[in-house]
């Protein structure tokens, strides 16, 4: 029995008042403490909590960062983004495997070091990236990663490490209404409470702000229905978990206009009653928790936070809540699952968050961007958001750019804007393709770049990424195919079974075995999930391949056999390697 781990995990149990619902982040921080998760602080746990061990161990086995076997004092995650390909992932990925000498996704030898892959880190503008012990490292080279190799054979702690080697840069490329905005924390706050919630809701209705995530709903129609529920007790829920690939905006917005998300959350609440806030904050963003914290701990001494906010009525206050590595935690009713420290399963709707939500209280969840947008309109006024837009569109949108561009980053858009006007600001040459609003959203060609970002053309959460004409598309799609399984949830059979067999159809095109059944097979698997899938994943996932079969046939087409049907594993080789195996053995 190891005391000082029964100790620790007490510790974590107290600080979260024995509350069943933080288990997650009980697990995240035993997981950061000790590398892994032991199998005593599951029983202590267990104990303490009055939870099974089943559902402790089947939350452990749901997230992505968190593990049974121990890591190291050196966790290492390489973004496995295909943006992050382009920038040559894969050499430095090889590189920094043979320098440690360790295979990936296995702890080295002397248990030091363990080096995997993860889905997109958030860092597309600045790859390849990489996070180590839950910190972020960009623009991977041949000469850091030898820096890295040493820090790392000499024991030198992660801490002590050249704070440079962490730096995100925002890299802010076309600033409009929101970017240019000049903070003074409390503006909006001031302004609502110079009238009542129903004129703050009603100027959030008047500027037409939709839902900057990627679904569009009408945000004062959300926060209307919330506040229309008969409960007493209501919810603010910032989904801060951008995880879609290609997408980096909010990072953004955390890192350098956190004020007004908070600010906008507080309006939120201000409208519909409630009187506590979460912030639901995706692991790859591990680095910012303090930043935030330091944010929200001096919003309270300047009385913007807490008890009767500005000796008002309004009594409000926010904490962070970290999530642990799951994709469809970007669905809003997956991420109240995960609050609620369950798998973070998608809920079957209706009802919706704002009815039942959180605790099955009226919760109203929207992204970041929203957040800050709804603070901007209410101290700047409704109409100076809603005159932004192009050709009769209303505002404006923050964009993730990414790939062959001579200007990666964040661009401030009208919505309405045009594709091809895009690409001209972020400086895209011989462009080949564009992908809008990540592996589910629309794959764009050039015959195509008059269409508009909008909600009523190309909808994004804000993925925008760029590829030239030396790109094979059909890897593009292979990525996101792969993605699409590593992130399935596997609750429902039809997206656990269909991910991992789409996902070995495309490997057996990309390798040159793919035959037309299998396209046929590619596009009945499709039709099986759109019908049957639980959410939105399952129905996404046969996208890439098959957008990439429409529009770029010729990708697939270089790859298949004449044959209407390919076999992917070869009896009469595999006899033979077999016989030779064995005749190599008795010679010996």
């Amino acid at each position: 029995m190891n005391k000082s781990l029964t100790a620790f995990v007490h510790k974590q149990v107290k600080e979260y008042r024995g509350d069943a619902t933080y288990l997650l982040q009980v697990l995240r921080n035993i997981q950061f403490a000790y590398s892994h998760i032991p199998e005593q602080a599951i029983e202590c746990l267990s104990a303490e909590l009055k939870i099974s061990l089943a559902k402790i161990r089947a939350l452990i086995e749901f997230y992505s960062f968190l593990h049974y076997a121990p890591r190291g004092q050196y966790d290492i995650y390489i973004s496995n983004s295909i943006i992050d390909h382009l920038s040559d992932k894969n050499e430095i990925t090889h590189y920094l495997c043979e320098k440690l000498n360790v295979t990936l996704d296995k702890p080295s030898e002397n248990g030091r070091v363990t080096v995997a892959n993860t889905s997109c880190t958030g860092m597309s503008d600045q790859g390849p990236a990489a996070l180590i012990n839950g910190l972020p490292l960009t623009r991977l080279s041949r000469k850091r990663v030898d820096q890295i190799v040493e820090k790392i054979q000499t024991g030198v702690s992660v801490n002590e490490w050249p704070k440079t080697w962490f730096k995100v840069a925002d890299n802010i490329q076309s600033k409009g209404l929101l970017l240019n905005a000049e903070r003074q924390p409390g503006a909006a706050i001031k302004q609502a409470l110079a009238g009542d919630a129903h004129d703050t809701l009603a100027e959030i209705d008047k500027s037409g702000l939709r839902g900057c995530g990627g679904a569009g709903f009408k945000t004062a129609a959300k926060w209307k229905s919330c506040l229309l529920s008969k409960a007493k007790e209501r919810y603010v829920v910032c989904n801060a978990d951008e995880g879609e690939p290609g997408t980096f905006k909010d990072r953004v917005l955390l890192n350098s206009y956190a004020d007004l998300m908070i600010e906008g959350m507080t309006l939120c609440a201000y409208v519909i009653g409630a009187h506590k806030g979460i912030i639901y904050l995706r692991y790859e963003y591990q680095f910012l928790y303090q930043k935030l914290n330091e944010i929200l701990q001096k919003r309270r001494s300047e009385n913007l936070l807490g008890e009767h906010i500005l000796g008002s009525e309004l009594s409000f206050d926010i904490e962070i809540f970290m999530g642990a590595g799951s994709y469809v935690c970007g669905e809003e009713s997956a991420l109240l699952e995960s609050l609620e420290g369950k798998r973070a399963i998608p809920r079957i709707r209706p009802p919706y968050p704002v009815t039942q939500g959180y605790l099955n209280k009226p919760t109203v969840v929207n992204n970041v961007e929203t957040f800050c947008y709804a603070a901007l309109i209410i101290e700047q006024g409704a109409e100076n958001f809603s005159d932004q837009g192009l050709a009769g569109f209303t505002g404006c949108k923050l964009l993730s750019i990414s790939g062959d561009v001579e200007k990666a980053g964040i661009y401030e858009i009208p919505l309405g804007s045009k594709i091809k006007h895009i690409l001209n600001l972020c400086g895209a040459k011989s462009v080949q393709a564009v992908q809008v609003g990540g592996p589910s959203g629309s794959l764009i060609t050039p015959s195509e770049f008059n269409r508009v970002v909008s909600f009523a053309d190309l909808n994004t959460g804000g993925s925008f990424m760029v590829f030239n004409r030396s790109r094979d598309l059909l890897e593009n799609a292979l990525n996101f195919t792969h993605f699409f399984k590593h992130e399935s949830c596997g609750f429902c059979t039809p997206c656990r079974v269909g991910t991992k067999l789409m996902s070995e159809l495309a490997d057996k095109v990309a390798t040159g075995q793919g035959a037309s059944l299998d396209l046929d097979s590619i596009k009945q698997l499709n039709h099986v999930m759109n019908e049957m899938s639980h959410c939105g994943l399952g129905r996404s996932a046969a996208v890439p391949l098959l957008q990439t079969l429409e529009k770029f046939p010729g990708c697939f087409v270089k790859r298949m056999t004449d044959k209407e049907y390919q076999p992917s594993f070869d009896v009469e080789k595999s006899i033979q390697r077999a016989i030779n195996i064995v005749t190599l053995e008795n010679d010996s």
